[in-house]
């Protein structure tokens, strides 16, 4: 690999940081046109993922304190795009859940964020994004393990 400072552009840690960046400003651009916010969308993302979380586990995906999540999640149920239901054995937390609204826009959502993805890649064969893809969850599973996290 070869030696870079802190001045070169094309230092891996920059790049990185740059297409993460590039890409969320290019899709959040792309989903405004449906009337979504990064917030929204954010939020829309992880509770799809996961179905039934909690508030509090929200709060520590999106990397926000629990009352901000609070906040977003209140106006998302106001907008009919989240529902609360009570967790089976302790009645002090809520279950998120998207509703069948919340579920058309993220089908809209995910084909945006296809398309933006796409877009990126469109200068690789399809070999080099299978490498792609590949070199990078070897890097995302190796951060994973050094952060602690379950992959």
């Amino acid at each position: 690999m070869r030696n870079t400072g802190p001045e070169d552009d094309s230092y891996i840690g920059y790049m990185l940081s740059d297409v993460a960046r590039l890409i969320r400003t290019i899709f959040d651009r792309r989903v405004r046109d449906i009337g979504l916010t990064r917030a929204q969308w954010l939020v829309l993302t992880r509770v799809y993922r996961r179905p039934g979380v909690s508030q509090t586990e929200l709060a520590e995906m999106l990397e926000i304190d629990r009352a901000s999540a609070g906040r977003m999640i209140d106006r998302m149920e106001r907008n009919g795009w989240v529902e609360r239901r009570p967790d089976r054995t302790d009645r002090r937390i809520n279950r998120l859940h998207l509703t069948d609204e919340a579920r058309k826009v993220h089908a809209a959502m995910w084909a945006i964020a296809e398309s933006t993805v796409d877009d990126a890649l469109s200068p690789l064969s399809a070999t080099e994004r299978e490498q792609y893809a590949e070199l990078t969850a070897k890097v995302k599973g190796r951060l994973q393990n050094l952060a602690g996290a379950v992959p």
